[in-house]
């Protein structure tokens, strides 16, 4: 297209220029800023601590709900998220309530990482560009914009980590009387890739895909607007100094997160169910017991919505969104929150630096 021509003509001269002058400094002796490179490691590092930390805190959660989605109708084990969680520690012990969580923070410090600085390289590109189209050097995201952005972040870092993810939910729902145990991320990775293939690695790529749309872009999108709206509107005194505070921050979090995963949850249970298809040692709470012993056999994504609506009911595609929602609140609050502390301390101590 046009524009994208002459974003990459203006992109190529800025970067000519931008070698000359840093050729220009080295002849004189002078050592060139490096401020782009320490604010993509910036970014990358407190995407990835928000990521970990935010998952760590909610695993207990994040399993049941993995545990309540690919769950046999037909044996019931875990019922409801209280009676769930009460189920792990009697038969699993506290070990039980973390089984998995490994794999996903091994999974989501790069993932998170890569969300967030993606995220922030599309927000601006497409923000030069919509200056560009506006006319108006001073114009800023629109809502629609960020949900554009967020969307594309949320792709790249799904697409980059995702074979970790389809191994991670395997290793959640195996249990200890599971008929064949992985013993951890890069075992099952080998297995999974000699057993079933590497497209094995990617199954429930494209309802994760399509969810990503409206969740990460949705998550971005809230999340921002409602920043800006409170620093505008300044409603309630929540606003010093155009400063929103840890607490105002976490609520907006909590209410985009909330937002996104109730939007996309249906696609994130038939993205687990797909990932279990082909597992000839699936866990007993996958398989379960009597007519429903038999392997679970989906052709594709379609075919597992109607599968799915048509065995269990509409309802099924719900099946966890209970925990999420619990997990889902503080898990998004607290990774939007301990991102920008840690970029906020991560920029004050390259300012001392140099």
């Amino acid at each position: 297209m046009a524009s994208e021509d002459v974003k990459a003509s203006e992109s190529a001269v800025t970067t000519i220029v931008t070698l000359a002058e840093e050729a220009k400094l080295a002849r004189e002796g002078v050592k060139a800023p490096s401020h782009a490179i320490l604010s993509i490691c910036k970014s990358l590092v407190a995407g990835g601590v928000a990521g970990g930390v935010s998952r760590t805190a909610v695993a207990p959660l994040e399993r049941l709900k993995i545990l309540l989605q690919v769950q046999n109708p037909h044996n019931i084990k875990y019922n409801g998220t209280i009676q769930g969680l009460k189920y792990i520690w009697r038969t699993e012990g506290f070990r039980g309530l973390f089984k998995g969580n490994g794999t996903n923070c091994a999974r989501i410090v790069p993932n998170s990482a890569v969300k967030f600085f993606s995220y922030e390289q599309a927000s601006k590109a497409i923000l030069s560009l919509y200056q560009q189209q506006t006319g108006n050097e001073d114009a800023q995201l629109t809502p629609l914009l960020r949900l554009g952005a967020g969307a594309c972040a949320g792709i790249i870092a799904m697409s980059a980590t995702y074979p970790m993810d389809m191994v991670r939910g395997r290793l959640t729902v195996q249990t200890d009387k599971s008929p064949y145990q992985y013993r951890g991320m890069f075992h099952a990775l080998s297995t999974v890739l000699r057993q079933e293939g590497p497209r094995a690695l990617y199954k429930g790529w494209l309802p994760s895909v399509i969810g990503v749309v409206p969740y990460v872009g949705l998550n971005f999108a809230v999340y921002e607007s409602l920043k800006d709206w409170l620093v505008k509107a300044r409603p309630f005194g929540l606003v010093e100094d155009s400063e929103l505070s840890v607490t105002t921050r976490l609520a907006c979090g909590a209410a985009a997160g909330t937002i996104g995963q109730t939007v996309a949850y249906p696609l994130d249970v038939i993205r687990r169910r797909m990932q279990m298809v082909g597992w000839k040692d699936a866990a007993s709470i996958v398989t379960g017991d009597g007519r429903s012993k038999a392997p679970l056999e989906y052709n594709g994504m379609i075919d597992t919505f109607r599968k799915t609506v048509r065995h269990e009911g509409f309802g099924a595609l719900y099946k966890g969104l209970v925990p999420n929602s619990v997990k889902v609140v503080p898990s998004i609050a607290i990774a939007f929150v301990t991102y920008e502390m840690v970029k906020d301390i991560l920029g004050v101590e390259i300012r001392i630096s140099d």
